[in-house]
């Protein structure tokens, strides 16, 4: 699993399109993590298509999305090896404020990233 740093335009329009239209829902989905104490690092899977990796939250036909909107947290990805846990304090200090940024994890057939987008400012 390749993890590019650099989302390139291709990605970025889709989500940013996406993000526009689900932001509200996915800030109030990652305070309730946290808020009922089953973690404090949120991580929203993104994807074309079906994925293992946390629960449906949105589905792409839902809201006429180009992604379906999955939810989990740092636990998953430490369980599945996605994030080593030799890697788990450098990953928690990377993860940039849950109030302010959405974690988003990227995964299509060309990459896999995390991508912090920003919330809209009310």
């Amino acid at each position: 699993m390749d993890n590019n740093p650099e989302l390139s335009g291709k990605y970025l329009g889709t989500i940013t399109e996406d993000f526009v239209a689900i932001s509200d829902t996915l800030k109030e989905a990652s305070y309730a993590v946290r808020k009922r104490g089953f973690s404090e690092y949120p991580i929203f899977p993104i994807c074309k298509t079906e994925q293992p990796i946390g629960q449906v939250l949105i589905g792409a036909g839902e809201l006429n999305l180009t992604w379906n909107y999955f939810i989990t947290y740092l636990d998953e990805f430490v369980q599945r090896k996605i994030v080593d846990e030799d890697k788990v304090e450098e990953f928690k200090e990377a993860y940039k404020n849950p109030d302010e940024f959405c974690c988003l994890f990227v995964i299509d057939t060309d990459m896999t990233s995390f991508v912090y987008v920003p919330y809209p400012e009310d």
